[in-house]
């Protein structure tokens, strides 16, 4: 199976500051999954950052897509990717990957 990478966004701005660049990070996530390099995205919970499953070439690769990020751009959150390799699935997700 290919790599799969979890990145967590933490928030490290107030929240109005983060939700002023919601719209332009939904478009950002919108081509990300145009692309096929994201699998899921959504909200922590608790409301302090999100979380995205991509699936991609390499790291650097998503480090570079990562960076175009509305959030990111604008020093909102900080990032952290972790790489994985699945040994196992269920089957709901083996057409994922």
């Amino acid at each position: 199976m290919p790599t799969i990478y979890v990145v967590t966004l933490k928030y490290i701005k107030p929240l109005e500051e983060v939700d002023a660049l919601i719209p332009a990070h939904i478009e950002w996530l919108k081509q990300g999954y145009a692309d096929g390099v994201f699998l899921a995205s959504g909200r922590q919970v608790p409301r302090v950052g999100g979380v995205i499953l991509a699936q991609c070439a390499n790291k650097e690769s998503l480090i570079e897509r990562l960076q175009h990020d509305p959030f990111s751009k604008n020093k909102l959150v900080e990032t952290v990717i972790t790489a994985f390799e699945p040994s196992m699935c269920a089957d709901a997700l083996k057409s994922l990957l």
